[in-house]
């Protein structure tokens, strides 16, 4: 199984609502987490839809 690490290098302070849920959705909520996330297409997509909050780190075989 592949993971990825993303990590949340932007404050969801004055962002929409989407964005905050996104990183919700991610299991970030506070600036420079990070979190090890199963490297599947939803998490992709997820992380390149707020490439200004999070940005993936490191990937893991």
């Amino acid at each position: 199984m592949a993971t990825i690490v993303v990590k949340q290098i932007g404050s969801p302070i004055r962002r929409p609502k989407e964005q905050r849920a996104t990183l919700k959705g991610l299991g970030l909520n506070k600036m420079n987490r990070t979190r090890e996330l199963e490297d599947t297409p939803a998490v992709r997509g997820m992380v390149n839809a707020i490439p200004h909050l999070a940005r993936i780190v490191e990937e893991r075989s």
